[in-house]
C-alpha cells in the first residue's frame, strides 16, 4: 500500500502546484457561480416577492449546469495522468518499480477525485448562503451534491481510461469528452426510436440518472449505475495498463 499512498500524494500534489489544477478550478468555481446565479432569478412561482428564497430550487440550473463543466473539466483533468507518464517514458519505471498496476490506477483515480471533492467543496458556500437568508428545501441540495459526487466520479473514471489509452494528451481529452458528451445526450436519441432500443438508450445515458438526484430523488438504481459504470471504466483501465507490462 506504500506504492498506493506515494502515487495518490504525488498526484494531489500535481494538481495543487500545476498550472491546469488552478484554471479547472477557476472555470469550474466561474461556471457554478454563473448557475447559481441564473437560479436566483428563477424561484418557484409560488414564492412570493417578499420572500425571494422561499422555495428555490437551487438544483434546477446550478446542477445541470455543474454536469455540463465536468463533461469539459473531467478531461482535463485526467488527460495527463498516464498520457504523460506514456509520452516522457516514465510509464516504463512505474511497470517496472514495485507498484502494482492496479495500485497505478486506483491511486490516480483516488488524487484525481479528491481534487474533484476539494472544488465541489468549494461551492458550499452558496448553499450555506441560501440557509442563511432563507428557508430553502433542504433535499433536493442534499442529494444533488450527493449525485454530483457519483456523477464526477463516473466522469473522472472516463478521463482515465482515455489517458489510459493514448500518449497524447490532448487526444486523450477529445476522446473523453466525446465518450461523455454521447452519455450525456443518449436520452435525447432515446427519443427518436421505440421499444427496446428506446429503453436501452436512456437506461446507458448519464443525464436521466442524474436528473433525479437534483430533484430530491435518492433512487438505488441510479446510484448502482453510477457506480457500476465508474468501477468498470476504472477496471478497463486496469487491465489495459497490465497489457502494456507483457508487450
Amino acid at each position: 500500500m506504500r506504492g498506493l499512498r506515494a502515487i495518490i500524494t504525488k498526484e494531489i500534489m500535481s494538481f495543487f502546484t500545476s498550472p491546469t489544477g488552478y484554471i479547472v478550478g477557476m472555470i469550474f468555481l466561474i461556471g457554478t457561480g454563473v448557475f447559481f446565479t441564473i437560479d436566483l432569478g428563477n424561484p418557484f412561482p409560488e414564492a412570493s416577492l417578499t420572500r425571494f428564497f422561499v422555495g428555490l430550487n437551487f438544483g434546477q440550473t446550478t446542477f445541470g449546469g455543474v454536469t455540463l463543466i465536468l463533461i469539459l473539466i473531467a478531461p482535463i483533468l485526467t488527460m495527463r495522468l498516464i498520457s504523460e507518464e506514456q509520452k516522457l517514458g516514465t510509464i516504463e519505471l512505474l511497470l517496472t518499480s514495485p507498484v502494482r498496476d492496479w495500485e497505478i490506477i486506483i491511486g490516480k483515480f483516488i488524487a484525481s477525485f479528491i481534487f474533484l471533492l476539494f472544488m465541489i467543496g468549494l461551492t458550499l458556500y452558496y448553499p450555506i448562503l441560501l440557509f442563511l437568508l432563507a428557508d430553502p428545501d433542504p433535499g433536493p441540495i442534499y442529494s444533488g451534491y450527493l449525485g454530483l459526487i457519483l456523477y464526477g466520479a463516473l466522469t473522472l473514471s472516463i478521463g482515465l481510461l482515455a489517458s489510459t489509452l493514448n500518449s497524447n494528451q490532448i487526444v486523450s481529452a477529445v476522446v473523453a469528452m466525446g465518450v461523455l458528451l454521447i452519455l450525456y445526450f443518449a436520452d435525447y436519441a432515446s427519443t427518436v426510436v421505440t421499444g427496446f432500443w428506446s429503453t436501452f438508450i436512456q437506461e446507458i445515458g448519464i443525464k436521466s440518472h442524474f436528473d433525479d438526484f437534483h430533484k430530491g430523488i435518492i433512487d438505488s438504481h441510479d446510484i448502482v449505475y453510477f457506480v457500476t459504470i465508474t468501477l468498470l471504466f476504472i477496471f478497463l483501465s486496469i487491465r489495459i495498463l497490465e497489457s502494456r507490462r507483457w508487450r
